[in-house]
C-alpha cells in the first residue's frame, strides 16, 4: 500500500493524496498532485499514520512528482493572474447588478479551471456572469457560493485567543453550535465575547461541551434550595473545572460542597441538552456551479 499524505492548497483547503508512484517526498515541499480533470499544486504538510483509513466517498488521487523550478514559477504566474483577474470579476458583477460578494479566485495549477468564490445572502442567478467570465478567461468556469464560515476559513487569521484560526489550522467539517452551548458553559452571552471573525458563534465552544454537561448534572441550579448531609441552604455559583458549588446556608456562610460527595440519590435531573438544541447552521451554505 502506498504512503498517504495530507496536501494544503490555496484557502487552506486540505486534501490527501497517495504516494503511488513512490516519489522520494520531504514535507513542506510543493508536489503536482493528480485531480478530477488535470492538475493542482499543493504543499506536503503530512504523512498519514498506517492505521488511517479515509472514507471510500474520498477516493484520493496520486501525486504525480515533486514540484520542481518550473512548477513553482508557473504557480507565482498563477496568484499573480488571479490578483489581476479580481477587478475585472468585481466589474462584471457590478454590470450584471449581482448581490454577491467575491471571496476569492483561484486558478487550478494547469489552468483547465479557474474557481471564483462567493457569499451571497440568497441564491444568485449568475448565468450571465459564466458566459462573461468564460470569454474573458478562456477555460472552465465553476462560481462556488460558500458561508461566512467558510469565508474565514478560507481568508484565514486569528482569534479572540491570539492562535490561528481552527478552521484555518485543522477543523475539517463545521459543526452546529447554538447559544446553550456558552449557556452551559457559564460563559457570558455577549455576542462579541463568544463570536468568531466569520460572525457566527466560536468553534471552539464545542470542545468541552461534553464534559460541562456531564459535570453539571451532578448539581442543583444556581439559586436552587440545597438540603443534605447537614448542610441546608442556597446554592450560589457552580465551578465545573474544580468539580463543586457552593450554598450559602440561613446564616450567610459559603460552604463548598465537592462532586465526590454527592451520591446517585442527589440526582438533580437538569435538563442541560447534550447538542440538542437549535443549531446555527446558516453558516454550513455551500452551494455553486461548474460550467
Amino acid at each position: 500500500m502506498p504512503d498517504l499524505y495530507l496536501v494544503g492548497f490555496k484557502g487552506n483547503r486540505k486534501e490527501y493524496f497517495y504516494n503511488n508512484f513512490h516519489h522520494s517526498l520531504k514535507l513542506y515541499d510543493y508536489v503536482i498532485v493528480q485531480v478530477e480533470r488535470g492538475e493542482d499544486i499543493g504543499l506536503l504538510l503530512q504523512k498519514a499514520s498506517g492505521g488511517m483509513t479515509l472514507p471510500d466517498e474520498l477516493r484520493p488521487g496520486s501525486i504525480l512528482r515533486p514540484a520542481n523550478d518550473e512548477d513553482m514559477a508557473k504557480r507565482d504566474e498563477n496568484r499573480a493572474d488571479e490578483d489581476s483577474a479580481w477587478e475585472r470579476t468585481q466589474e462584471l458583477i457590478d454590470k450584471h447588478q449581482l448581490e454577491m460578494k467575491l471571496i476569492d479566485i483561484e486558478y487550478q495549477f494547469d489552468r483547465n479551471k479557474i474557481t471564483f468564490f462567493f457569499t451571497a445572502e440568497h441564491r444568485v442567478d449568475f448565468r450571465a456572469l459564466v458566459r462573461d467570465l468564460a470569454s474573458e478567461y478562456k477555460t472552465r468556469i465553476e462560481l462556488r457560493q460558500i458561508g461566512v464560515r467558510d469565508e474565514a476559513k478560507r481568508i484565514g487569521g486569528f482569534g479572540v485567543c491570539g492562535l490561528q484560526q481552527c478552521c484555518s489550522a485543522f477543523l475539517t467539517s463545521f459543526e452546529p453550535i447554538s447559544t446553550q452551548d456558552a449557556r452551559v458553559q457559564g460563559l457570558s452571552l455577549n455576542p462579541s465575547k463568544i463570536s468568531g471573525n466569520c460572525g457566527r458563534l466560536l468553534c471552539c465552544l464545542k470542545y468541552e461541551l461534553d464534559y460541562y454537561s456531564e459535570v453539571r448534572r451532578k448539581y442543583p441550579e444556581i439559586g436552587q434550595r440545597y438540603s443534605r448531609n447537614g448542610i441546608e441552604g442556597n446554592v450560589d455559583r457552580i465551578s465545573i473545572l474544580d468539580d463543586y458549588m457552593v450554598v450559602i446556608d440561613d446564616r450567610g456562610e459559603e460552604i463548598k460542597v465537592f462532586g465526590h460527595d454527592l451520591t446517585k440519590e442527589d440526582d438533580f435531573d437538569i435538563d442541560y441538552p447534550d447538542n440538542r438544541t437549535k443549531p446555527d447552521n446558516r453558516n454550513n451554505q455551500n452551494e455553486g456551479g461548474e460550467f
